[in-house]
């Protein structure tokens, strides 16, 4: 690539910070400060460009127009699963499709909804909203007044971004109430303590945030008040992640509400309100409030815990009666409700009217049992008989009754949703997902590659059945690796019909960072010791190819947001291992992702520069900082979103800036709404997965 003269001064800008000079974003060596100005008229300038030339090679590729076409098809599809919610004695669902492009609230009967074709009514019309209100109004969600569930609070937000305003809305009416509680934009949380009141957490005032971005402060409003004249319940310190009022209900009638003070992403305090203020739990601070049944809260442990005489192992759930805690709070009597088994962790905790629906993962694989409370504290289970082998998830438990869905997914098993009745174990299928590609000519295996200090890491293989072990198969590989989350084999249509329908093959990673086996797992990645779960990712890779399955000319790898970083990472590590490194709205400036978007609430799991040792170990590995003059990098597509306002574009601009000063190839797309994510409509999302396969295509198969 040929440089200008003031891209080569850029350029040994960037071979002095690469030599060992500071190369935090505060500091003047720095050249691509200016881009961390999301809305800055030159970044947009820069991002135009950036899209103009990578839709100049990816789209016009001969490949794209049926990927794209096809894409479209399955986002846009009439005949999805609707994803229901139980709410006010019906299911209600939002739903996008092309002639909604915003999407609808609508609702139905659940006799109705079992039907193959639901008669739904509309309850809300976002794409009519945002023409009336001339606004740009996307879907954020609903937190519905219990118990008559009736009057809820609408999330809207401007483009996609984390950013709402709340809107009080009316069930029975289909209107927002007029002179209801509206709380205008930002960051911010709500909670009903009864009909005519709310707690919130805000911005009450000017740069009243945590340094992550997030509100500190709950106050409580009455119906009618301005918010001047709301009451503060609690405060918390701006060195905190956040704070959040929540609302517990259970089908007794019983009724808590709690203060959730995030300490750390992952450790904190859970205040208890009462009519004389608040009062707080003695939890440990890794510990998770879920649920209230049969008035008991319902905990899930990420620590061991000591209490009442007794140890709960971490990965545990435990109940605690609420009127104990509430005679009592600093000294709380829990009883065991679930331990894990050696292979096996907690993944979801849902209560129905009387009783708790519990899913777990054994070696990766789905298992849900009813769990039902009895005397003493006691809890007794039994197993709900969903299929084997498969990805099982809670998509909604109605507190009003004993039914529950549940969405039983795999790679090449459609989805389809259950209907349970918890008091009797019954389950049905009501809907399946029908097929969108042609799975008869793949397998699903599962394998375990040793890292490099021998633990064994799990992964799955999707991949053809008549599949030469030479090396020659086009492969995919991903993994996300961090804050506890799991991943899961999963139906992904546009996956099956635009990469493997086509002959190629997708690997999952289960390493180390996620929740795959509970906290322990997790916690072997943190901070600085986060080298285990690349080099995890790395161990996959070569396994893959000693294996035959691949071989790195035939490598691509995939993640998003922190599996973005890995990504990074690998790029900046082992760039002699991919033909083609997908980075989705990632986090790569790593000295400096405190100060972006919500950077810092993830010092739990990252760490700080403010520590000399956590700082060098994130100088180690932060991809931004560790581009070297010299190296032949595969030629990555990193992109992003300008309205992410989790993660923030910067890391991905900044990233592409630097290797275009470096002169190495890469593609770059910036999509302009959308939050943290691929789009804000079906059609942007359909779009950006039709530029990755054909990118994947273009790298990995360029015939």
């Amino acid at each position: 690539m040929h440089l200008t003269s003031s891209a080569l001064a850029i350029a040994s800008a960037v071979v002095m910070a690469t030599a060992g000079a500071d190369t935090s974003p505060t500091a003047a060596g720095d050249p691509f400060l200016w881009l961390e100005q999301v809305d800055s008229a030159r970044a947009l300038d820069w991002v135009r460009a950036e899209n103009a030339k990578t839709a100049a090679v990816l789209e016009k590729d001969p490949r794209y127009p049926g990927l794209f076409r096809e894409a479209l098809e399955i986002a846009q599809a009439k005949d999805r699963i609707p994803e229901p919610r139980f709410i006010g004695g019906q299911i209600l669902n939002f739903w996008q499709d092309a002639d909604h492009v915003r999407g609808i609230w609508r609702r139905t009967s659940l006799t109705d909804y079992r039907k193959p074709t639901p008669s739904w009514k509309t309850v809300l019309d976002l794409d009519a909203l945002a023409r009336t209100e001339k606004t740009n109004w996307f879907w954020s969600g609903a937190d519905c007044e219990e118990p008559t569930q009736r009057r809820c609070m609408i999330h809207l937000s401007d483009g996609g971004e984390d950013a709402a305003t709340l809107r009080e809305f009316d069930l029975r009416s289909a209107r927002f109430v007029d002179g209801g509680f509206a709380l205008p934009r930002g960051k911010q949380t709500s909670a009903w303590q009864d009909g005519n009141t709310l707690l919130v957490a805000r911005e009450w005032a000017p740069g009243e945030l945590t340094r992550s971005g997030y509100p500190f402060v709950v106050k409580r409003i009455r119906r009618g008040q301005p918010l001047s004249s709301a009451v503060e319940v609690f405060r918390g310190s701006t060195s905190d992640v956040g704070v959040d009022p929540a609302t517990f209900d259970d089908g007794a009638g019983h009724r808590a509400i709690i203060i959730d003070r995030a300490l750390s992403f992952f450790e904190a305090e859970y205040h208890l309100v009462g009519p004389s203020g608040t009062r707080k739990l003695a939890l440990p601070s890794k510990a998770d409030v879920l649920a209230l049944v049969g008035g008991r809260f319902i905990v899930s442990l990420r620590e061991d815990w000591t209490a009442d005489g007794a140890t709960f192992p971490q990965g545990s759930l435990v109940s605690i009666d609420l009127a104990a805690a509430r005679a009592a709070p600093d000294h709380l009597q829990p009883t065991l409700v679930y331990a894990p088994g050696p292979r096996e962790a907690f993944a979801q905790a849902s209560a129905s009217r009387g009783r708790l629906l519990i899913t777990v993962l054994d070696n990766v694989k789905g298992r849900a049992y009813i769990y039902t409370p009895g005397p003493g504290g006691k809890w007794s289970r039994r197993r709900l008989a969903l299929p084997d082998n498969v990805s099982i998830h809670i998509v909604d438990t109605d507190l009003h009754s004993e039914r529950a869905f549940a969405s039983v997914t795999g790679f090449l098993t459609p989805t389809s949703l259950w209907l349970a009745d918890l008091s009797s174990g019954a389950i049905a299928r009501v809907k399946s997902l029908p097929a969108r590609f042609d799975a008869s000519h793949h397998v699903v295996e599962q394998f375990e590659a040793t890292s490099s200090d021998g633990t064994r890491v799990p992964y799955f293989v999707v991949h053809p059945v008549d599949m030469k072990l030479d090396g020659s198969t086009p492969t995919i590989l991903t993994a996300y690796g961090g804050f506890l989350v799991s991943e899961t084999p999963y139906y992904s249509p546009a996956t099956g019909k635009l990469w493997l329908e086509r002959g190629g093959a997708y690997v999952l990673a289960n390493i180390r960072g996620g929740g795959e086996f509970g906290p322990t797992w997790h916690e072997a990645g943190l901070k600085t010791h986060r080298q285990r779960i690349f080099d995890d990712f790395t161990a996959v890779a070569r396994d893959l190819i000693a294996k035959g399955i691949t071989s790195s000319p035939r490598l691509g790898i995939e993640g998003g947001s922190n599996g973005g970083l890995l990504m990074g990472v690998e790029f900046t590590q082992h760039p002699e291992l991919w033909g083609a490194v997908d980075m989705q709205v990632p986090l790569l400036d790593m000295l400096g992702y405190e100060h972006i978007a919500a950077g810092s609430s993830w010092v739990g799991e990252y760490g700080s520069v403010a520590n000399p040792d956590e700082r060098a170990f994130l100088a180690s590995i932060s991809p931004y900082d560790n581009l070297k003059p010299g190296v032949r990098y595969p030629e990555a597509l990193i992109w992003t979103t300008t309205k992410d306002d989790r993660v923030g574009p910067q890391h991905a601009r900044k990233f592409a800036a630097k290797l275009e000063a470096m002169g190495v190839p890469y593609l770059f797309y910036e999509i302009i709404e959308g939050g943290h994510g691929s789009g804000a409509t079906l059609a942007e999302k359909a779009a950006m997965t039709a530029r990755e396969f054909a990118y994947f295509w273009r790298k990995l198969s360029p015939q």
